[in-house]
């Protein structure tokens, strides 16, 4: 339908998955005064995978919900990243300018988990309810559980991941690709003075990177050239990866010492090709439902999160929910499609194995300028987030929160001051010319 019925728009909305996205999500539709119930398929909370890294832009949506500083306490704050060969030379050096905030906030899932869940009512989100269909038509959507229960709700979001149930029904032409190589992950005691160093390690036989969470632990992980479902590589425990990454420099040496089986984690690396719309009549797709992205820029967590304030902004400013389903479509699409692309191009550049094409590869990432590395970077992390409604409920207490400033320090309700001649959306503020070809839609 072209729009929603008034009285429908302020209805309640439906959230399929309680991950990152769908958990940031309905704390940014509370903020705009919409009820809201997740609806998450696992039967319990409980602690499940490993760090994860949040870039500038995605403190900056945080902080347009007045949560970056006390999200920030709960991780470790880098500012450097490396990239080394196998030997441990540096290829190359990325930092956070000052300018751009604090750093990237390195965390576990577990902790950022619980931190999105203590700004929701118990009630907010229900465990155990599986998806198994959906069904819209021009006045509601009705989604079955896999207990044969059904509920009805005028918008539904689909947050439900990169193999989402709602998508397979409503579009199940679109499914995940596999980049070509499979990733181990695990968390460790870090070993001495590596506490505060996150790289990335390069090199024949895959990479490895190493990042601080902070509190003596080191978030790890490894990836290899190989088919999505290699039933050797998938029965590998530690003492497989110490020998596969036997010729590695110490540090990474070091890391797989202190691993354990119990904690490893290991998987194929997917993304989604590009999907024609976001937003199907009454069922709106976001994060990796939506755009699911290699992990080589760390943008995937970050992006759903954008989703989420975006989400939130075109609600409470354009009347119709069609409209702004639309809006947000609109907003969203170019911005992830570019970093899916640029995400799967790094990974196959990273994952080069011959030896005369790792040597050309290094040679040349040694000689670009620095600017190579900040041009992206900046595209991706120099976005301004315009703060949402500070007043969050819970229960019969208002819990006001001042949005953060850019900086990760804490804010007020001043919006932050676009570029000059720049042309400013209703709720983001891209920083500098490298935003050119980012669509915004206008107020």
């Amino acid at each position: 339908p072209g729009s929603f019925a008034p009285e429908m728009e302020r209805q309640h909305i439906t959230i399929i998955g309680g991950g990152i996205a769908g958990l940031t999500t309905a704390i940014a539709l509370k903020r705009i005064g919409r009820s809201v119930t997740v609806f998450e398929a696992a039967p319990t909370i409980r602690p499940i995978g490993s760090g994860i890294s949040l870039a500038p832009n995605a403190l900056s949506a945080f902080g347009a919900l007045g949560l970056s500083e006390a999200l920030q306490e709960r991780g470790h704050m880098l500012r450097t990243f490396h990239i080394l060969d196998h030997r441990g030379r540096t290829l190359t050096r990325t930092s956070v300018p000052e300018e751009v905030g604090p750093g990237i906030l390195c965390i576990h899932r577990a902790d950022l988990h619980a931190f999105l869940m203590e700004q929701l009512e118990p009630g907010d989100v229900r465990l155990g309810r599986r998806t198994v269909d959906i069904h819209q038509d021009a006045h509601r959507v009705i989604v079955t559980f896999a207990d044969g229960t059904q509920h009805r709700t005028p918008l539904l979001i689909a947050a439900d991941g990169v193999r989402s149930v709602v998508r397979g029904r409503l579009i199940p032409g679109v499914s995940p690709r596999h980049a070509g190589y499979v990733a181990w992950r695990g968390e460790v005691e870090a070993p001495v003075g590596m506490a505060g160093t996150a790289s990335e390690t390069w090199g024949p036989k895959g990479r490895f990177g190493i990042v601080p969470l902070g509190g003596g632990r080191v978030y790890w992980f490894a990836t290899t050239n190989a088919a999505a479902d290699d039933h050797r590589l998938a029965q590998y425990r530690v003492t497989d990866l110490q020998r596969h990454f036997a010729g590695y420099h110490p540090a990474v040496r070091d890391v797989l010492a202190r691993a354990t089986d119990g904690t490893l984690i290991h998987g194929p690396i997917q993304d989604l090709p590009a999907m024609a719309h976001f937003a199907h009549g009454r069922v709106l797709f976001i994060g990796d439902a939506a755009h699911a992205t290699t992990p080589n820029m760390g943008q995937g967590a970050c992006q759903a999160i954008e989703d989420a304030v975006v989400l939130a902004h075109a609600l409470r400013t354009t009347p119709d929910a069609a409209a702004a389903f639309r809006a947000f479509e609109q907003e969203r699409m170019p911005r992830t499609e570019w970093v899916v692309r640029n995400s799967r191009s790094i990974g196959e550049v990273g994952q080069w194995a011959h030896p005369l094409a790792i040597a050309m590869r290094n040679r040349l990432i040694r000689q670009l300028p620095p600017s190579f590395g900040q041009s992206r970077s900046a595209r991706i992390n120099d976005v301004r987030f315009e703060p949402l409604p500070a007043t969050l409920t819970h229960g019969t207490d208002a819990r006001h929160t001042s949005p953060d400033r850019a900086d990760g320090k804490p804010g007020n309700d001043v919006a932050h001051a676009a570029p000059s001649g720049s042309p400013v959306p209703p709720h983001a503020r891209a920083a500098g010319p490298e935003h050119g070809d980012i669509h915004h839609y206008a107020s």
